[in-house]
């Protein structure tokens, strides 16, 4: 991240391993998004530190996260089509778009909101566009585009003055690099740029939508204007008084979700195509009511278009512009200093505003409070002067009737109407602020002369000021009392008049919904003879050409204090213009005495000078004859020091050639050492290298005993294993017979040693399997393995038979882990099998008949116990034995 203006580095974030698609800020300034394929970063930009990281699986993958406008919202856009919205502060999930109904299915990849972020518009590889409702969560249509259109690469509202942040008009490139706008609610094609010749790679939209940016696939820039493009996007808004239509007449087209985009003239976003909308004036009944009148005003224009006028962003003719256009009021001149800020472009457009307003009326030039009530919409529209102005006089005129007639104490007429409802509705808490001598002008003037602005947060404000604008400025005390009155708990707790100061003036935990509900309540509930609208004017719009007179104050206190005002600026300025005359007096004075006792200085110096350069020039001449007598003796010591040096000069060069000599000598002399040494250093190393050889000769010596040794010990121990073997073999095949006798005595316990012996079958093939696999040497730790194998089953043959099905469930368990381990081994053990079958041949064939007798008996005591597993194989001890010879 750099520096603007000074093209610095301030800070460099990391944390992306892929390239970052988009980067998103939120409206604050405080935070930003940065997203890529695989993740999302989410950043403080004041500590340009990383505060959470969205990660995602590699086969989801995410499209796009950003901030929906003015909402601490923020929206992830995945792949998979699924979009999910997350509260900025806590990073929790709000809520999830449903999926799209069948057949509407597009893959999402372009996205774009209006600038109220009420409306997600959603495209892709298609041509239709997803319209969803944020508030609703819904799918509010789909809009399909010409067939033209095949992919959609980008989406952007085009920002109108008069549609109050619900921008209509949209902007869709598409693969064939034309930028066409339409209507989302007609879904009529406006107008779009761009060719075939020379087409669009990408577009922006200036904030005004005025101007429409596009780089241009050959590298140019084009600056199109909208209101070139067509003449009707700037007008205001028609009438919204229409002609009720027959809902019968559109039954078959109301229930369809999916709607063309049809080519037509370019018009506004809210205006049908074809003729002049048809109108007509409905006449009031005679029992209207004063909310029905005040919506009545001139020209057609209801209070519900004056609000999305007053929210706007928009401009109003130029010729209102003239009181801004006054400069500076001389009584905000130093407005910086009574109220600092850190923004300067809000401090000016509050001066501006406020000017505007003392221009207007010299009231406001000297109402102390004017600043705070003229702040909260000097911050929500300083993008446009004139707006705010507008705006700040239109609720002076209308809800803040009657408060300047005691000027310039606090409208005590007001306080008392907003006294008499809490009276009425809450006697108790009126009663309570009554016994701690706090009245209206500590709880309820504070909140009226801010407009509410330093108890509640913006989105809380901007709620508030939506239902008083909706309603009749009366409603704007119903307000005061109904605050007031949900907050009886924590006042009626309040003993101090500092704890009030401090609660009327600072953000309490309140549900504002609360409030408002209560202020309807107290405006249904109130009296008539108490009711503020009874007392209250219907809400007047300022008037057309200029706007209107407003004297309703004192004016001889205002003009008084004008005139006083006025009088102290004067003798403020001709004081300072007096005293700015004595001190350029004084300084002229200070200025001439400096300069004459410069000169005067200076008179001096050049005397001092003159005096100096002839003492110098004396002692220049004496010094010039000193020099003189110094030369010439020097002369003389020179040319005695020359015939010196000659005679020095001969004697040295005849010891250089005896020095000489005596070099070469030397150099001789180090010549035959060095040839010398050389010759003993290389007599040393033909030495040492046959001591080497003969070291290495040594050492194979000894490895080829070592090596001769290993093998007679292979063999030794090879012949030992084959005798070891034919030992055991002889001893088992002795005691195959014994066991067989064993057999035919004890049949009754037949089932109880087949299980056994399958049992140390498996167990026994495993060892084998591994003592052949790993190594011969470990024939030994076997025998002591299988002895005490033996043991163990001598003395299973013992145990009592009560514990035999426990015996055999156990046995059985253990038997299949071991057939698992077995079926694994198999395969290796199958190579050394091939070995060993050839010497296994006879003995097997002597062994048949006896194993054949013992195989049928195991097979009649398996169908007699059922609880051996399918893959247990019942086999005589014979076998058993046979397997553990191998």
């Amino acid at each position: 991240m750099f520096l603007i203006y000074t093209k610095e580095l301030v800070s460099w974030m990391r944390g992306h391993d892929s390239s970052v698609s988009s980067i998103s800020v939120h409206g604050s300034g405080r935070y930003a998004i940065t997203t890529s394929t695989d993740t999302a970063q989410f950043w403080d930009l004041d500590t340009f530190q990383r505060k959470r990281k969205l990660n995602v699986r590699q086969s989801v993958g995410i499209q796009k996260v950003f901030f929906l406008p003015l909402s601490n919202t923020i929206l992830s856009c995945f792949k998979d089509n699924s979009i999910f919205a997350w509260e900025c502060d806590t990073l929790q999930c709000k809520y999830q778009l449903p999926t799209p109904i069948e057949g509407s299915m597009l893959h999402y990849k372009i996205f774009a909101t209006t600038r109220d972020g009420r409306v997600l518009v959603t495209g892709g590889k298609s041509n239709h566009l997803h319209l969803w409702c944020l508030e609703s969560k819904q799918l509010l249509r789909i809009i399909q585009m010409p067939t033209k259109v095949r992919a959609v690469r980008h989406l952007e509202f085009l920002p109108d003055s008069f549609d109050g942040g619900s921008n209509q008009v949209l902007g869709v490139l598409s693969q064939d690099n034309i930028m066409r706008f339409i209507n989302i609610q007609t879904c009529k094609h406006l107008f779009d740029i761009g060719n075939h010749e020379e087409g669009i790679s990408t577009a922006a939209i200036s904030p005004n939508g005025r101007y429409i940016a596009s780089v241009m696939q050959n590298g140019s820039l084009n600056i199109y204007s909208v209101q070139a493009l067509t003449q009707e996007v700037n007008k205001p808004p028609p009438p919204l008084v229409k002609v009720v239509e027959d809902l019968s007449k559109d039954k078959l087209g109301a229930s369809k979700l999916t709607m063309r985009v049809t080519s037509g003239r370019s018009e506004r976003p809210w205006k049908s195509r074809g003729s002049k909308t048809q109108t007509r004036v409905l006449k009031p009944q005679v029992n209207t009511s004063l909310e029905n009148k005040e919506n009545e005003l001139p020209d057609g224009l209801n209070k519900k278009r004056l609000q999305a006028l007053l929210k706007g962003f928009g401009e109003y003719p130029a010729k209102y512009s003239s009181l801004i256009d006054k400069g500076v009021h001389s009584a905000f001149v130093h407005l910086k200093d009574e109220y600092p800020m850190k923004s300067r472009k809000l401090l000016r457009v509050l001066q501006r505003t406020l000017s505007a307003l003392a221009h207007w009326s010299a009231i406001f030039g000297e109402t102390p409070y004017i600043p705070l009530l003229a702040f909260p919409f000097v911050k929500l529209f300083q993008n446009n002067q004139l707006i705010c102005f507008e705006v700040v006089a239109t609720v002076i005129v209308n809800w803040c009737q009657h408060w300047f007639e005691y000027f310039p104490n606090p409208p005590v007429n007001v306080l008392s109407m907003v006294e008499n409802i809490l009276a009425h509705h809450d006697k108790e808490l009126l009663q309570h602020l009554i016994n701690c001598n706090v009245t209206s002008q500590l709880y309820a003037w504070p909140l009226l002369e801010t407009l509410f602005s330093e108890i509640l947060t913006r989105e809380e404000w901007l709620k508030v000021f939506d239902n008083i604008f909706s309603n009749h400025p009366s409603y704007f005390l119903m307000m005061v009392a109904a605050y007031i009155v949900c907050s009886r708990a924590p006042l009626l707790h309040c003993n101090q008049t500092e704890d009030f100061e401090y609660f009327f003036h600072h953000r309490n935990n309140l549900d504002i919904n609360v409030v408002i509900k209560e202020a309807y309540h107290l405006m249904e509930a109130t009296p008539a003879d108490i009711h503020p609208q009874r007392m209250l004017d219907d809400f007047i719009p300022l008037t057309k050409g200029q706007y209107p007179v407003f004297n309703k104050y004192p004016r001889f206190i205002v003009d008084y204090q004008t005139q006083e005002r006025e009088r102290i600026r004067q003798d403020e300025v001709e004081y300072l213009r007096e005293r700015q005359l004595v001190h350029e007096i004084e300084a002229n004075a200070v200025q001439r005495k400096v300069e004459d006792e410069a000169w005067y200085r200076k008179q001096e110096l050049l005397h001092e000078a003159e005096e100096q350069r002839r003492k110098i020039l004396l002692q220049e001449e004496e010094k010039l004859a000193d020099q003189r007598q110094r030369l010439a003796a020097v002369k003389r010591e020179l040319k005695v020091k020359e015939l010196q040096l000659l005679d020095a000069a001969r004697r040295r060069f005849l010891k250089h050639q005896q020095d000489q000599r005596q070099m070469e000598l030397k150099r001789l002399d180090d010549e035959i050492a060095r040839k010398v040494s050389m010759r003993e250093r290389e007599t040393a190393a033909t030495v040492q290298d046959v001591e080497v050889r003969q070291m290495e000769l040594e050492s194979q010596r000894q490895l080829f005993e070592q090596q001769l040794v290993k093998d007679q010990e292979t063999v030794t121990q090879e012949v030992k294993g084959e005798i070891d073997a034919s030992r055991r073999r002889a001893d088992l095949e002795e005691h195959l017979v014994q066991r067989l006798i064993e057999v035919d005595r004890d049949e009754d316990r037949k089932a109880q040693v087949l299980a056994e012996e399958s049992l140390a079958k498996a167990d026994q093939k495993c060892i084998d399997t591994d003592w052949r696999i790993q190594a011969l040497y470990k024939q030994r730790c076997d025998d002591l393995d299988r002895e005490a194998h033996y043991e163990e089953i001598a003395k299973l043959l013992h145990d009592n038979r009560v514990k035999e099905a426990e015996l055999l469930k156990a046995m059985k368990e253990e038997e299949d882990k071991r057939w698992e381990e077995v079926t694994e081994k198999r395969a290796q053990l199958e190579a050394e099998q091939l070995a060993v079958a050839a010497l296994d041949a006879r003995r097997k064939q002597f062994l048949e008949d006896e194993m054949n007798d013992a195989i049928d008996l195991a097979e009649k005591l398996q169908c007699e116990d059922g609880y051996f597993g399918e893959h247990t194989i019942v086999l005589p001890s014979i076998v058993y034995m046979t397997w553990i010879l191998h």
